[in-house]
């Protein structure tokens, strides 16, 4: 394989990646905050429950991966989409690893030191949750958040309450 053909397909990865920081954001703040609040609201509030309606999102979210690297692979061979599809997929797991396992704490596991970046991307989403409700919220990004974030004091536990 040529390198310029390597170099284009890392670049249509990481170009799907950073995209689909916008997909998340866009759909964050018009759907999940708009007519599917009635799925994203459990993710607002305190409840006792391993999964939340919240969670059908992750499976709505792998269906253009899903479907992409299928067509790609089996129906019509394109090594371009199959690249698009590896960067939805990374986004995908990053999300899972950022979201769900470092700021949620579904699976019990506590970073070391935390960069400035992770500690600004943390802030924001808890800033996020501070609200519990479909309005006033503000952060929708997953991996991106202004230096506005920047906390003054390091605080990394969540208290979602109940809505009303």
């Amino acid at each position: 394989m040529q390198f310029f053909t390597i170099v284009l397909y890392v670049l249509i990865i990481s170009g799907t990646f950073v995209f689909w920081e916008f997909v998340a954001w866009f759909s964050h703040k018009y759907i999940m905050h708009g007519f599917l609040w009635t799925w994203h609201k459990s993710h607002h509030t305190v409840h006792d429950h391993s999964l939340e309606r919240n969670d059908l999102f992750a499976v709505v979210f792998s269906l253009p991966c899903i479907g992409l690297l299928y067509y790609a692979t089996l129906v019509n061979y394109s090594p371009y989409l199959i690249c698009v599809g590896i960067g939805i997929f990374c986004y995908g797991a990053f999300y899972f690893i950022f979201h769900d396992i470092i700021v949620h704490q579904r699976f019990k596991w506590r970073l070391g030191k935390k960069n400035k970046y992770l500690q600004r991307i943390i802030n924001a989403h808890y800033i996020h949750h501070s609200k519990h409700s479909k309005e006033g919220c503000e952060a929708f990004g997953f991996l991106i958040a202004s230096k506005k974030y920047e906390p003054k004091k390091f605080s990394y536990k969540v208290k979602r309450q109940e809505t009303q």
